[in-house]
């Protein structure tokens, strides 16, 4: 059999379906007027959109460094989607919140989200999208193989 007969690897199609999704999702981004939206800032929401947290327990959920995770939440503040407020139990510490913009972003991306499930139950069928949605949750979570620190970003 050639190369040109073989299907394309699930990974492979999982990657570029993944691809599609976050340019689709850029453009929604961009027209509701969030331009400046950074690749990370995602995660950075919902890390925070719960519960406040120090740059250094930020840097923990990331697993990144407190240096990096300060720089990322530096940009971020000057592009006006978080801010730092003292932490009323810890005098030393300060809390980063979602900013007025960042709780907007934050919406219309879950918008877009909803949005975009919808799109695909109207195209597929509502069953096909909950087999989807129930073979990725199973991927994603398959005995929990998956590491729980990356796990903890997203769910």
């Amino acid at each position: 059999m050639d190369a040109e007969a073989q299907p394309i690897d699930l990974g492979i199609l999982l990657g570029l379906a993944y691809q599609e999704f976050v340019r689709e999702l850029r453009v929604a981004h961009e027209e509701a007027g969030f331009t400046d939206v950074g690749r990370s800032d995602g995660v950075v929401f919902r890390a925070i959109a719960g519960r406040p947290m120090t740059v250094s327990d930020l840097a923990v959920r990331l697993q990144i460094t407190k240096q990096g995770a300060a720089q990322i939440i530096e940009e971020m503040e000057a592009r006006g989607y978080v801010e730092r407020h003292p932490d009323p139990s810890d005098g030393r510490a300060r809390l980063v919140h979602l900013a007025e913009r960042g709780r907007a972003a934050l919406a219309s991306a879950r918008a877009f989200h909803r949005s975009y499930e919808e799109r695909l139950a109207a195209a597929h069928g509502k069953a096909a999208v909950a087999t989807l949605r129930g073979l990725l949750a199973e991927i994603a979570g398959a005995e929990q193989t998956v590491d729980p620190r990356l796990r903890a970003l997203y769910l």
